[in-house]
């Protein structure tokens, strides 16, 4: 199965009001996050991703400059994540008719890699399942691997809901992938503090 029938969405258009500054910008390893994750999926599908912006896009845009990522607009950003995920389904499923399946990530997981998008690509190839969920810290969540039939589910989220919601109703649908760093996520100076202090 070719890997150019997979599409990644980043989802970066929240405000990190817990932050105080935007998240998607914090500087890690020599990069900020948001160039990090794009660039690690660029490297596994190719031009197949989406940036989902919304609040501060215009600064996100142009640290993305150069990089051949499709960024797409989410207007009701303050809606929650469900408006985010729908907005990124919706400019992949227009762009790219054929997609097997796609990933939704997050930008504030440092540790996300290519070699973890390739993972979750290949545990849905190696099992008959619709999902792909990542397993930190006892529970499932993002990066997630969703098979092109779950994309009509994915659009009738609403407000904060994200797509943990189609892990519970389906349990039996979901592989997983374990990455035990992904409970490393950016929501407060503290947690940055805690992060580059392990640089």
């Amino acid at each position: 199965m070719a890997r150019a029938e997979y599409g990644i969405v980043i989802l970066a258009a929240g405000n990190s009001s817990r932050l105080g500054e935007p998240k998607q910008l914090l500087q890690f390893q020599g990069k900020s996050l948001i160039r990090h994750i794009t660039g690690a999926a660029l490297a596994t599908v190719g031009s197949n991703v989406i940036v989902v912006t919304g609040s501060n896009s215009e600064l996100i845009e142009a640290e993305l400059k150069g990089l051949p990522c499709k960024l797409a607009f989410n207007a009701d950003w303050q809606e929650g994540m469900s408006a985010s995920i729908k907005t990124g389904i919706h400019a992949l499923q227009s762009r790219y008719p054929q997609l097997t399946g796609a990933i939704l990530a997050v930008s504030d997981q440092p540790f996300v890699s290519s070699e973890i998008f390739n993972a979750l690509i290949h545990t849905f190839e190696a099992n008959a399942k619709g999902m792909v969920a990542s397993k930190y810290s006892d529970s499932l969540g993002t990066p997630a691997l969703f098979a092109a039939s779950y994309f009509p589910a994915l659009l009738q989220l609403t407000g904060a809901e994200g797509a943990k919601k189609l892990f519970k109703r389906s349990p039996d649908d979901v592989s997983i992938c374990p990455f035990p760093q992904g409970s490393i996520d950016i929501d407060t100076q503290e947690d940055y503090k805690r992060l580059i202090s392990g640089e």
